[in-house]
């Protein structure tokens, strides 16, 4: 017969721990209450292990009722029956608990070394400043100083859910800067389980589709029809932010690329400009072919310095500090300064909108879609746009650049052309 247990009655333990005398009063299957004066009362459990005989304080009374002492010393005796010592057992997770806070992190203190080892594959300091302020204004705020394994769903959805409607590509940038940071810390373990920021499988059945709660909004482009009359315009003009942007036009770059142009990017023996992998939204170098009037932009822009030898490393389209290149804001400037020449604006897309620089790369896509027969692909490569489809981009390995040498004379010829010219014939010369 098993030992009885459960002797003492709830009704007694708090006049047996006033008792004046150090006594054990025992509850049966080795669980105590020990009152030992001046110190009050507290709940014990007493076993034998391997012929040792062993206390193992359970907490002291009243903190630790009868019915928790009771709860403790069952688990202990659970413990002793799997042959184990519960005092050492107690002990061996006490200290897995201490080892696990000293190496527990916050989402912030994560956050902070995921991007210490990321910042150097960020193109340009605007997007490496993105990443903490985003975080800032966003994430930390609701589970920053909260330890990264703690981070779960229902908070990640309190950080999105707010802005998902509203500020719909910021929350997108916002959820993936969660999610790999999570992921972050998974690796070095920090964390387990699924990532619940992630959008396959999980937040896409809790958010609505991130096209379906914003459309793009494309950036107004000049229709080409309008073209011929716009760089007549344009090229009457005068400084080096008319120049940038006509070049910019010519060669359907990013703006960025152009204002962060260095001569040591040009040969201007094969006519080639070659922008560095660091620069391009791709992360990958791409080869310019030039015609014939962006090599006499830079001719011209080569004139207007004094050096008699400028240095690789010198901007093509310098700004007025020394070491700078122009604004981002000095071709927009140029737009406008043409725009409030007249009455009302001239130069605006189908909408009404005044034409943006970065919108003339639509304007060079939608002239070469529709007025010539080259393959998309050698249009899509001069706009260095990646290949989507991921079995074709493994086997795409040259960049068409001889057939993107003509595709961008013929397309100068269209920018050069005079002011109403029909750019449309070059639909019968536009051969790849």
């Amino acid at each position: 017969m098993g030992r009885a247990i459960h002797k003492l009655k709830p009704v007694e333990v708090p006049r047996l721990a006033k008792g004046k005398l150090q006594k054990l009063h025992g509850d049966g299957g080795g669980l105590y209450l020990r009152v030992a004066p001046p110190n009050g009362a507290s709940w014990v459990f007493r076993f034998m292990i391997d012929g040792q005989a062993r206390t193992m304080g359970l907490g002291p009374y009243p903190d630790i009722s009868l019915a928790d002492a009771r709860t403790r010393a069952a688990e202990a005796r659970r413990i002793k029956l799997d042959g184990l010592d519960p005092i050492e057992t107690r002990e061996a997770v006490r200290a897995a608990k201490r080892q696990s806070l000293a190496n527990a992190m916050t989402f912030r203190e994560c956050a902070v070394a995921y991007i210490k080892a990321h910042e150097t594959e960020w193109k340009n300091p605007k997007h490496a400043a993105q990443w903490p302020a985003t975080l800032e204004k966003y994430a930390y705020p609701v589970f920053g100083d909260l330890q990264v394994s703690a981070v779960d769903t229902a908070l990640v959805l309190k950080v999105l859910e707010p802005i998902w409607k509203v500020k719909t590509e910021t929350a997108s940038r916002v959820r993936q800067r969660i999610e790999a940071v999570l992921d972050w810390a998974a690796s070095r373990g920090k964390r387990a389980g699924n990532n619940p920021a992630r959008w396959k499988g999980h937040l896409v059945h809790q958010l609505s589709a991130r096209q379906k709660v914003a459309k793009v909004a494309h950036q107004p482009a000049l229709p080409y029809d309008d073209l011929g009359d716009f760089m007549s315009e344009l090229r009457k003009q005068v400084g080096f932010g008319a120049m940038a942007l006509e070049f910019t036009i010519l060669t359907a770059a990013r703006t960025s690329e152009v204002l962060e142009a260095r001569w040591g990017e040009f040969d201007l023996v094969e006519n080639t400009w070659i922008v560095p992998a660091d620069r391009m939204k791709v992360g990958r170098e791409h080869r310019v072919p030039l015609s014939a009037r962006a090599v006499e932009i830079l001719e011209k822009m080569k004139a207007s310095r004094t050096e008699k030898a400028l240095p690789a490393d010198a901007f093509v389209f310098p700004g007025a500090k020394i070491g700078r290149s122009l604004s981002n804001m000095t071709m927009l400037k140029v737009l406008e300064r043409m725009n409030d020449a007249g009455d009302k604006p001239r130069w605006v897309d189908h909408q009404g909108r005044r034409v943006v620089p970065h919108g003339f790369r639509s304007t060079f896509s939608d002239w070469a879609s529709e007025t010539t027969s080259y393959p998309r692909d050698v249009i899509e490569m001069a706009l260095a746009h990646t290949i989507k489809n991921k079995a074709e981009a493994a086997y795409r390995r040259g960049d068409l650049f001889d057939k993107r040498r003509d595709l961008m004379a013929a397309w100068a010829t269209a920018c050069t052309a005079p002011a109403g010219g029909n750019i449309r014939v070059l639909k019968k010369v536009a051969n790849a």
